[in-house]
């Protein structure tokens, strides 16, 4: 085959796939593009508010990005607004390059979940743009070899439940895991008494290891390091994977007491936003498992910098998740080339349901793992027209406080 040939047919399989054409033959990079604007998108589904982002490009290729905020969508929103001046009319490659002119150079009122969950939708459009304009998936412009599966495990897999009972979590687990599924995590009972609380738990956690599962206890900041102590060795009998925020995750003394006396793996740090947070709750020793979230942390590029924060201090990494498609997707990216990578959380109740939103390009679990998009950049396409016509934004989600 000639060098013209080859030219002509790969023109034609990148123009077929979508992917930025080379602008000076075989061989040559791809052109520079140009911010042109920001477009943003708000949606209600199931009580639950999202917040996506698009980064329009001179070059035709569009960004997709999410800052999903619970109960927070329209104030994020104004923050992404913020940001747009400052991006407009700049080359959007240089990831590192725009997320430490962002948080350093902009304000020195710098942190806060609203801003840097702004900063995560930018960060997460830019990757994706910058690996559209090469041609390749954001796993392989993060370092990956190749498209890994990663190790997830299924949450708020029992809010369905109802009544709820250790009888009835064991069918669900059973039939859980002849879905595949290897890994869950439920929320412990919020009981009218300690006691009560403690001895519910133990009943569905026998229950649930009867069924074969591995699982995890999101213990959503409800015990005092007493009795969160008591409760680690209460339920370590029947190994539990970790036990997520027993104490407020604001407090690494208080998690770090509870680390120290409990026989099983403290993990936290869905609500801590930078690598100066993670800093301190490390130095405290506070969770053996830290839990970013790429759509609250400024981005890929943050996820990936607490990653290598933790390997240095020996703990694992179980990324946060609770939002849309492509925060899934931006997250399992984000993690393909982690060294210190354990599993993903994955909140599997919307799977189907994103999948329709996406023209079949949500990727889901298959025997306990997910593999990350080989299209170029996130490999999401949304559906826009689809999510308007089902799920109009009417208003922020009222959610109770804790509540899921």
């Amino acid at each position: 085959m000639s060098a013209h040939q080859l030219f002509t047919r790969r023109h034609g399989l990148r123009l077929a796939f979508g992917l930025p054409v080379l602008a000076r033959g075989l061989g040559a990079a791809p052109a520079p593009l140009t911010i042109t604007r920001f477009t943003t998108r708000k949606f209600i589904v199931s009580g639950r508010d999202y917040l996506f982002l698009e980064i329009e490009t001179d070059g035709g290729i569009t960004g997709l990005g999410e800052g999903s905020l619970p109960g927070r969508a329209a104030i994020t929103e104004q923050a992404i607004r913020w940001l747009e001046p400052h991006l407009v009319g700049l080359d959007p490659a240089g990831t590192d390059d725009h997320w430490n002119r962002i948080y350093h150079q902009l304000s020195r009122w710098r942190d806060g979940s609203v801003i840097m969950t702004a900063l995560a939708a930018v960060d997460i459009a830019l990757w994706d743009l910058e690996a559209k304009r090469l041609g390749i998936p954001v796993w392989r412009l993060a370092g990956a070899s190749a498209a890994k599966p990663l190790a997830v495990y299924y949450s708020h897999w029992s809010q369905d439940v109802k009544p709820r009972t250790p009888a009835a979590l064991k069918e669900l687990a059973i039939k859980t895991r002849e879905q595949g599924w290897k890994a869950v995590k439920w929320v412990v009972p919020q009981a009218a008494t300690e006691r009560e609380r403690l001895e519910q738990a133990v009943a569905e956690c026998r229950a649930v290891r009867e069924a074969g599962l591995d699982f995890g206890l999101e213990m959503w900041e409800k015990f005092t390091v007493r009795s969160a102590i008591e409760f680690a060795r209460a339920v370590a009998p029947f190994n539990p994977l970790f036990i997520e925020e027993p104490v407020l995750r604001e407090s690494p003394q208080s998690l770090a007491e509870v680390a120290a006396a409990s026989p099983v793996p403290v993990a936290t740090g869905e609500g801590l936003l930078t690598r100066y947070d993670f800093r301190h709750l490390l130095d405290h020793k506070g969770a053996r498992i830290i839990q970013p979230d790429v759509v609250h942390c400024g981005g890929i590029t943050e996820i990936r910098r607490i990653a290598s924060l933790g390997e240095t201090y020996g703990a694992e990494i179980s990324p946060h998740m609770w939002y849309g498609p492509v925060a899934h997707a931006a997250s399992i990216h984000a993690m393909s080339s982690v060294r210190n990578f354990w599993m993903q959380e994955w909140d599997a109740v919307h799977d189907s349901l994103f999948t329709g939103l996406t023209r079949g390009t949500h990727t889901v679990p298959a025997a306990g793992a997910v593999t990350p998009s080989s299209k170029p950049g996130l490999g999401i396409e949304m559906d826009w027209e689809q999510w308007e016509k089902r799920f109009p934004y009417t208003g922020q989600a009222q959610r109770r406080p804790g509540g899921r």
